[in-house]
């Protein structure tokens, strides 16, 4: 017997059947976790590479196939996305390859002027990303392949008004779009429909949240048309979670419902969205998202809802959201009186006619729909682009938060820990990064796009740290001083007991070293607190005859980072595919 939902182009059995087919034959094996059913009609998983953990996706839906399903369809967004990687150094052997992303993507070279390639682009996205005239050719390199030699590697997209080809930088999407416009179906229209649908889901959400605007309930004689919805909210009820389920369509003229759940226990709601031309499809997700991932008990780490409705709208507090939902919402949501009525709503056709009908509403909200469509592993994915809409983060960031910010001073930093420097070159490294304008409490892995692993120092190591680690070798005590005492008011629930007790000891033994006290009459005093191989690793640290402490060395080819090295094996996999 086959299973058939709403919003899909095939039976769920179909689904999961040829995407575990596609999945083997391109050599992924997933391993299927976490499954969690706490009410009715509410499923989720976890499935993970088994060769590749780090690379991960979850899925939810009405029924344990749905589920599956999504979750199966999410892993090939993110594989034919390369959303997988972007965060990622792929190394100098893939950064000089015939093509590091895709093999119709198209490099351009960085003149002496530092400007922008006429050929980049179009007009409304040049004025859109840069409308200030501030953004170079060298902001634009990506992350991945970290090749300005090389010079500004894009990817077409395919603009929807006039069918034109437009070159968007790899830089762009990683930077402000993330894993947002991605989707994968049994179909291209069902994948673009889904895609567009998210797009929709998180701007109106957005909007909603920065305007403080008052949502109309959706009657309960609607939500009783789906059953298996009703019951899922009633037994939240039943076990304590009061439930509001409104109508985001700001009138009817957007295809996103909202549900929020309250947790008397603590104060605290959590709003959830979920977006489709079909009433029923946008419902059934938002209602499925609240527990993805979660049992009843993991309902207590949200936060109280605010009357603050300028923290509320604020952009981090909207990225928080995108993140895991966990972000403020405001009271004026709860409103009796609404800011609209509700607006029975449902845009339902085939899929090619609910695509055709979200493109043509973003046209004629003034802005533009560019698509990427991906099929190199036998299923149709694809990544749209709306600007205004779809991006995560604000364009400023590609001038003032850029992802590539530090990439140029991968090699010397990878290098460190077997460096034979003198005093004022490590000072002069301490300047290359203090120039990079990165905060000290960003992490040094994510900024050089290294995966590592649970554990390992480079995994907690932020730009505070290595600052203190540097101030150190060169000698300069009251500067490293200053940031050894920051690291451990900054770093005491991520740092490893071991380290943080190198660190304690190390604050110690530098205001014994700068004192006029002589260390070895306190020796016996330092061991018996911190044990002897840390006042060993700490006492070293400061003559300069052990440096960096707990970091191990490495090159460009990140060869001693077994999680990157698991990485750089999928993503040959993924390219293999591209080949073919």
């Amino acid at each position: 017997m086959k299973t058939y939902i709403p919003g899909k182009d095939a039976a769920l059995e179909e689904s999961i059947a040829y995407f575990e087919q596609q999945l083997a034959k391109f050599g992924f094996d997933l391993e299927y976790t976490h499954w969690l059913n706490p009410i009715p009609h509410v499923w989720s998983v976890h499935i993970r590479d088994k060769d590749c953990p780090i690379n991960f996706t979850n899925g939810k839906g009405g029924c344990k196939k749905a589920a599956l399903a999504s979750a199966l369809g999410e892993y090939f967004e993110r594989l034919s996305c390369n959303y997988f990687y972007a965060d990622y150094y792929l190394g100098k052997a893939i950064s000089q390859a015939p093509f590091v992303h895709y093999p119709d993507e198209k490099w351009f070279t960085i003149d002496q002027d530092d400007l922008l390639p006429a050929e980049i682009l179009d007009e409304r996205l040049l004025d859109f990303y840069d409308n200030q005239q501030e953004l170079m050719a060298s902001d634009l390199v990506d992350l991945q392949s970290g090749n300005a030699e090389r010079g500004i590697c894009t990817l077409p997209f395919v603009r929807q008004s006039d069918g034109q080809t437009v070159y968007i930088p790899v830089n762009i999407i990683g930077n402000l779009y993330v894993s947002n416009g991605m989707s994968a179906g049994n179909t291209k229209t069902e994948a673009r429909t889904q895609a567009l649908s998210e797009i929709f889901e998180r701007a109106v959400k957005n909007r909603i949240l920065r305007e403080a605007i008052r949502l109309p309930q959706i009657p309960a004689d609607v939500i009783a048309q789906y059953p298996h919805i009703e019951e899922a909210i009633a037994t939240l009820e039943q076990e304590g979670f009061p439930i509001y389920a409104f109508d985001a369509s700001l009138g009817g003229q957007y295809p996103v419902t909202c549900v929020v759940l309250k947790n008397p226990n603590n104060g605290t709601c959590f709003a959830s969205f979920g977006a489709h031309p079909r009433f029923e499809v946008a419902l059934e997700r938002t209602v499925t998202e609240l527990l993805q991932g979660r049992s009843l008990k993991d309902l207590d780490v949200f936060v109280e809802p605010s009357f603050d409705n300028e923290s509320v709208g604020d952009h981090h507090n909207l990225e928080t959201h995108f993140i895991d939902s966990s972000g403020e919402i405001h009271w004026d949501l709860f409103a009796t009186e609404s800011d609209y009525a509700f607006n029975p709503w449902n845009f339902d056709g085939t899929s090619a006619q609910e695509f055709d009908r979200l493109v043509a509403q973003l046209i004629a909200e003034g802005t533009d729909v560019y698509i990427a469509d991906y099929d190199h592993l036998g299923v149709a994915c694809c990544r749209i682009i709306v600007p205004g809409w779809s991006e995560i983060y604000p364009a400023e960031e590609l001038v003032l938060a850029n992802n590539n910010r530090m990439a140029h001073l991968r090699e010397t930093l990878l290098a460190l820990p077997q460096s034979e420097l003198e005093g004022d070159e490590y000072g002069d490294i301490y300047h290359a990064i203090e120039q990079c304008g990165v905060d000290d409490g960003n992490l040094l892995y994510e900024l050089l796009g290294i995966a590592c692993a649970a554990g390992d120092p480079w995994r907690t190591l932020r730009v505070g740290e290595l600052k203190g680690l540097l101030a150190l070798a060169g000698g300069d005590l009251e500067l490293a001083q200053e940031h050894v005492s920051w690291c451990i008011n900054y770093n005491a629930s991520t740092f490893t007991a071991e380290r943080m007790r190198f660190y304690r000891c190390l604050a110690q033994s530098l205001q014994l070293a700068q004192s006029e006290r002589d260390p070895a009459q306190y020796r016996d005093a330092f061991v018996r607190l911190y044990g002897e191989e840390t006042v060993d690793a700490a006492w070293q640290s400061i003559s300069g005859d052990r440096i960096f402490h707990g970091l191990r060395h490495d090159d460009e080819t990140l060869a001693n980072f077994a999680v990157h090295q698991a990485l750089l094996a999928s993503y040959d996999k993924l390219q293999q595919a591209k080949q073919q």
